[in-house]
């Protein structure tokens, strides 16, 4: 797909060998709940044959994406990651695992994605503080995403992590058949939300253009300095009225 594919697609390869196959409106099953389909010896064969596509390693854990697996998915995913010498991005949605126990695990340049997400796999605690283990990682070089989607990115919990000044590293929508309808839509509209709870218009166009480049080890992407990439795009920033939803119906006017 990514030689037919105008569009650059830059990978982070699912430990699973199946990768997210069973995802629609109507069918949900979790690619990591098998662990015959966890195979690092396949995965490692597949990222190595294509260095300039995959940037990193995948997992996702948590009942819905992992079953009964554990932090088996994390644990296989680290592995391949450390025989590349590449980064893990983590996903987790309900426990268990526990949030804490996989925010324990990030090595320094791995990426937490859903980072925003509400309980019970929150980045804060039950009385508004951010938990230890997300501060931790952070100060070790975790990197933190928005990653909307449908259910991973609300209001409240994004209020309280600004209001601390704990900032999303990069913002992405998430895009996929469950939210190109709402509540996620595109990237603009995630980042016109990060705007209207207050972040600076130049960190987050920086957090949709040069940290992910960073990220992904591709410097010359997601910056407008002389001899990088000519890609560029112009919106308009447009002053009104406008509503926004989260991944729980919680409505911001704006």
């Amino acid at each position: 797909m990514i030689d037919r594919i105008a569009v650059r697609i830059l990978s982070y390869l699912n430990i699973s060998f199946a990768g997210i196959y069973g995802l629609s409106k109507t069918v949900n099953v979790g690619e990591c709940a098998d662990p015959r389909l966890l195979d690092p010896n396949a995965c490692l064969n597949v990222a190595r044959q294509h260095p300039e596509d995959i940037r990193g390693i995948k997992f996702r854990t948590g009942r819905v994406a992992g079953g009964n697996s554990g932090m088996t998915p994390m644990i296989l995913a680290t592995e391949v990651a450390d025989q590349l010498g590449l980064p893990v991005m983590a996903h987790i949605d309900i426990p268990p695992p526990a949030v804490t126990e996989v925010f324990s695990n990030l090595r320094p340049g791995d990426i937490f994605t859903h980072c925003f997400k509400p309980f019970p796999s929150a980045p804060i605690d039950g009385i508004g503080r951010i938990r230890e283990e997300v501060l931790a990682a952070r100060e070790r070089g975790v990197y933190f995403d928005i990653g909307h989607g449908r259910g991973a990115f609300t209001f409240d919990v994004a209020r309280v992590m600004l209001e601390h000044g704990f900032y999303p590293d990069v913002i992405s929508s998430d895009i996929h058949i469950m939210s190109v309808d709402g509540p996620a839509f595109d990237l603009l509209v995630t980042m016109s939300k990060m705007l209207c709870l207050g972040m600076n218009l130049c960190e987050i166009v920086r957090a949709a253009t040069e940290t992910p480049a960073k990220i992904l080890r591709r410097p010359d992407l997601g910056t407008l300095a002389p001899g990088a990439t000519g890609d560029a795009a112009v919106i308009d920033l447009r002053e009104g009225k406008h509503d926004y939803v989260d991944a729980r119906g919680n409505t911001l006017i704006s």
